[in-house]
């Protein structure tokens, strides 16, 4: 059973990696899709939504791309997740009495326990299982933030 959208994995992984790779210039997204197998153009909305969520931060000019909004440490998977999703992807219909009144409510219920669970997760986590793992994006540590 899957609980995030692919949606969801993704706006997840872009932000990782720009955490990772954005120190001393910005992430280019052609370079961050082929870091995650995509074509450029099936990224760019994920990453505006991530911009006007004020997850990350567009830099434009020649070197440009996008970097965090702020330090990986106060961005939560949650906030993340929040950015990127949609009333649409909610998928049942409430018509029924049995959906309105009894499913909806228990998956709400569960929802919010998930969304709850990855309000502890920080995208600085993630970034430490990355190195952990030695997933062949690690980079030398510098600051994860600029002003």
């Amino acid at each position: 059973m899957t609980l995030l959208s692919r949606r969801g994995y993704l706006a997840l992984a872009a932000v990782a990696d720009i955490a990772i790779h954005a120190r001393p210039d910005p992430v280019a997204a052609k370079a961050l899709a082929a870091r995650l197998e995509l074509p450029p153009r099936h990224l760019e909305s994920l990453l505006q939504g991530l911009v006007h969520a004020n997850i990350l931060k567009g830099v434009r000019g020649p070197r440009g791309g996008y970097e965090l909004a702020k330090e990986r440490r106060r961005i939560t998977a949650a906030a993340v997740l929040r950015s990127v999703s949609s009333d649409t992807e909610a998928g049942a219909t409430r018509d029924s009495p049995l959906v309105s009144q009894v499913i909806a409510p228990i998956v709400e219920r569960a929802g919010k326990a998930f969304l709850g669970e990855l309000e502890t997760i920080t995208i600085d986590d993630i970034c430490r299982r990355v190195e952990e793992l030695k997933l062949g994006m690690e980079k030398t540590t510098g600051p994860d933030f600029s002003i």
